[in-house]
């Protein structure tokens, strides 16, 4: 527990609120200097009545996410602790993508009532759904003095930003889906090579040993080899054949043929398909007897995005983010928001606490690539998560076997790490 003296709490803050956290494995903790192997609980419990940093977070002409997207929202700034952090979210865009950006928006509100008011202040800027004007106002907010930069939401704009070089830039934390992750731009949300690895993982810890994989072409493809290989060695697992795919029937059989060809009645078979749907080449290794007798199937997060219901993918095993678990914030969300909180509020909600966490911990300076690297990780309402240094983040997770169409978690939490 942090003790109530810290500088950075108001009495009165104190009182309102009583905030639960987790710091451990620190490798300096002299006073004057508090350093990595931090572990933080982002849980905020609310007790009594709504206090003045509610108040001050919350502006309910701007709650919901149906608010009707329309002209550019201008410059929100939440917050009056001396940490300037940016955020870039789509939220005048339409669509989809507008209701993610305001939902995540939410999310960031709730964690500066709950943790952010006194320690950071939080610039909202809209990029409108345009990605060049998203990579704009990141690059803005990383050269104008903001400590960390959260967004943008666009994967276009998060790969150049990826692209660029700069030492003294200060952390990025992308929200962008399927974003694999660069040095100092930080992968916060799931992906398909962590979801994969985890899946490895789980299923080698139980006593499989030969590992093939299967992975859609795509510049990633080399960095999920490398990462499940590594996942696999833990338990002393081996990943003896990888082959790349391209999606449709045709190279399906081809892909399959080929591990066919190269690995006689492998273990486990992982199949991960990127944005194609895994079907015909999971048929296409049951036709070339690959995953008869006790050989597993272990799908990916991105299975997900397809329909599971054919009886040809029933057993497969997939290591995939609970989204209907959001942790500590579900109920004050809803009575704030009035309506259910999902993984993107959960996400941006995350990572408003953990720059404030870090900032109340270690100061205003605190955000470097060595706290956010630490290997303890830290622990959010999307589970326990940690940061690696080229940019990916690993997370624990729910294991889950797809049966009858549906997901059976048989597992709370696994991860491969």
């Amino acid at each position: 527990m942090i003790p109530n003296s810290n500088p950075h709490h108001s009495p009165a803050h104190s009182r309102q609120k009583q905030y639960v956290w987790v710091l451990a494995r620190f490798l300096n903790t002299a006073p004057q200097r508090l350093t990595v192997g931090l572990v933080l609980l982002i849980a905020a419990i609310v007790t009594g009545c709504q206090s003045s940093g509610i108040d001050a977070a919350l502006d309910p002409t701007e709650i919901g996410p149906g608010t009707s997207p329309g002209p550019a929202q201008k410059l929100q700034k939440l917050g009056r602790g001396s940490t300037p952090i940016s955020m870039v979210l789509p939220l005048s865009a339409s669509g989809k993508l507008g209701e993610t950006g305001r939902r995540m928006r939410d999310g960031a509100k709730l964690a500066m009532a709950d943790l952010g008011n006194d320690l950071i202040t939080l610039s909202i800027e809209d990029s409108r759904g345009d990605d060049t004007l998203a990579r704009k106002l990141a690059l803005r907010a990383a050269s104008s003095g903001a400590k960390a930069v959260i967004g943008p939401v666009s994967y276009s704009a998060t790969q150049q930003l990826s692209r660029l070089s700069g030492a003294k830039r200060p952390p990025i934390l992308a929200l962008a889906e399927n974003f694999a992750g660069a040095p100092g731009v930080y992968a916060v949300r799931l992906t398909e090579t962590d979801s994969a690895a985890a899946g490895a993982a789980a299923i080698a810890a139980k006593g499989s040993r030969k590992f093939v994989l299967l992975v859609a072409k795509s510049a990633d493809a080399q960095a999920m080899e490398k990462r499940i290989a590594n996942s696999l060695s833990i338990y002393g697992a081996t990943l003896v054949v990888t082959v790349p795919f391209s999606p449709g029937p045709l190279d399906a059989q081809r892909a399959a043929s080929d591990v066919a060809a190269l690995v006689t009645a492998p273990d486990a078979v992982i199949v991960a398909s990127g944005s194609g749907n895994p079907l015909p080449l999971v048929a296409a290794l049951r036709d070339k007897g690959l995953l008869a007798g006790s050989a597993k199937l272990i799908g990916t997060s991105r299975w997900l995005d397809q329909s599971i219901q054919d009886p040809l993918l029933g057993g497969a095993y997939i290591a995939a983010l609970d989204n209907t678990e959001t942790g500590p914030i579900t109920g004050r969300f809803k009575g704030m928001f009035g309506y259910e909180a999902d993984v993107d509020v959960a996400y941006a909600y995350d990572m408003v606490a953990l720059v404030a966490g870090i900032t109340s911990a270690v100061g205003p300076d605190g955000l470097t690539a060595r706290v956010l690297q630490n290997s303890t990780g830290f622990r959010g309402s999307t589970g326990i998560f940690r940061f690696r240094a080229d940019g990916a983040s690993e997370h624990s997770m729910p294991f889950y076997r797809i049966d009858g169409g549906t997901l059976k978690q048989i597992t709370k939490s696994v991860s491969g790490f």
